[in-house]
């Protein structure tokens, strides 16, 4: 009994310790003063300014093509375009849509297919910042040889601990930390590569 309860403190303890290291990594999280052009842009849906994010740093020439991925499926290509504002001409000719996937992996999974059939190399990807830390580790899985640079959505500032007082914040960290774990712990399993994933998107980047 006290080796079971000295193993669940000790469980206890590592979790808030990596929950506070990861809490300050994700705090500190910005978007970069300079960015590369890459091939493509992918923006994972979910959260409040990604998809403008990734609409301006197409217009501002910083890839060649825009993967919108994780979708509504009833959701329309000019309802995205008008949400944005995006150019008309820009959006028809440069914007992919994935209507896909529903989760993380998922969204993981159509952005190598969209990768492959384009044959990219390197890649800005768009999330919040809470979610990047997640959203690059299931991605690199499936790319391990793409160039990944992350373009995190600040919403919310979080620096100087202001996490700690945020009722709010505080559930989507330890939420998202948790969701982090288990992702981490799908590493020691056999990786799937982007070569399973050949092919275009299909109906899955379609406009309409």
């Amino acid at each position: 009994m006290r080796a079971l309860t000295a193993g669940f403190l000790l469980s206890c303890a590592a979790f808030v310790t990596g929950f506070a290291f990861f809490a300050d990594h994700v705090a500190r999280l910005q978007a970069p003063a300079t960015l590369n052009p890459a091939d493509g842009i992918v923006v994972l849906t979910g959260g409040q300014s990604r998809i403008d994010t990734g609409m301006d740093l197409l217009a501002a020439g910083k890839g060649k093509r825009l993967l919108i991925s994780g979708v509504n499926p009833i959701a329309r290509a000019d309802d995205l375009r008008l949400a944005t504002g995006g150019d008309r001409t820009l959006f028809n000719c440069c914007v992919d849509i994935d209507r896909a996937a529903l989760n993380t992996i998922g969204n993981a999974q159509e952005s190598a297919k969209w990768v492959s059939a384009n044959t990219f190399g390197s890649i800005i990807v768009v999330t919040n910042n809470y979610h990047m830390p997640r959203s690059l580790l299931e991605m690199r899985r499936i790319l391990p040889k793409a160039d990944l640079q992350p373009y995190p959505v600040v919403n919310t500032p979080l620096d100087d601990g202001a996490w700690m007082s945020d009722p709010d914040a505080l559930r989507v960290l330890v939420t998202e930390y948790a969701k982090y774990l288990y992702a981490l712990a799908r590493g020691l399993l056999p990786a799937n590569s982007a070569a399973e994933f050949p092919g275009t998107v299909s109906a899955a980047v379609a406009h309409k």
